[in-house]
């Protein structure tokens, strides 16, 4: 990754990453290289967490409240992560949370939100992937075929989903990444066999995951 206002050393303190991911989300906040995508964009409190998640783009609740995740797939979402240990407020303090693309992509003249492009994808890459260096997480929690083929190759849900995988930067550092299915409630994925099964796994990995037992039990592992 170049140097940009928003990299730190590999050895920068806390502090340090902290204030450059501020100037990172000053900057989302100004972001308008998408014409086709409906802003203000979206990002999470800024804070330096072991645990990163990524998620795929606002709705339109998503960004007339500025906040990710804050309506029907949200609800799911954090229901997910509250029957392992962090509900909703706990997880808005305590994570990251990120998204391959911070607008709103619009709607799909077929019905659901439009999909977004790969030019709008690598446009917003900067935002997540500045996010990601500077957090150097021990855990990723990718949600979404969109979120996850960002970080590893992969064909079908069924593959990747109820197993742990390890994520490796090209800076050389490395992370865990247990993936998750998109929560949308227009999505049946979760809701079926296999799916209902392997995120029943997936949870149990991330319940049990070092970074996430030692995030839920401790609060001053954030930075903010």
């Amino acid at each position: 990754m170049s140097s940009t206002p928003f990299t730190v050393a590999a050895d920068a303190a806390p502090a340090d990453r902290l204030a450059a991911l501020t100037r990172l989300h000053h900057a989302l906040e100004d972001c308008r290289r998408c014409p086709a995508m409906f802003g203000p964009s979206v990002h999470s409190a800024t804070l330096i967490s072991p645990v990163m998640l990524v998620g795929q783009a606002p709705g339109t609740r998503e960004i007339e409240q500025g906040l990710p995740f804050c309506w029907t797939a949200g609800k799911t979402l954090f229901r997910w992560l509250g029957s392992i240990g962090m509900d909703e407020p706990v997880c808005r303090e305590r994570l990251l949370i990120s998204a391959v693309c911070r607008c709103f992509p619009g709607k799909n003249p077929k019905g659901g939100d439009r999909v977004p492009d790969g030019e709008e994808i690598a446009r917003c890459a900067e935002w997540w992937r500045g996010e990601l260096a500077l957090l150097r997480p021990r855990l990723i929690i990718p949600v979404g075929k969109l979120a996850i083929a960002q970080l590893m190759d992969f064909k079908r849900l069924n593959e990747v989903v109820g197993q742990q995988w390890r994520y490796r930067d090209p800076a050389g550092w490395e992370a865990d990444m247990i993936p998750l299915p998109h929560s949308s409630g227009a999505s049946t994925w979760f809701k079926m066999e296999p799916g209902k099964t392997l995120l029943a796994e997936a949870l149990a990995l991330i319940e049990a995951h070092p970074a996430w037992r030692a995030l839920r039990a401790d609060h001053s592992l954030v930075v903010k």
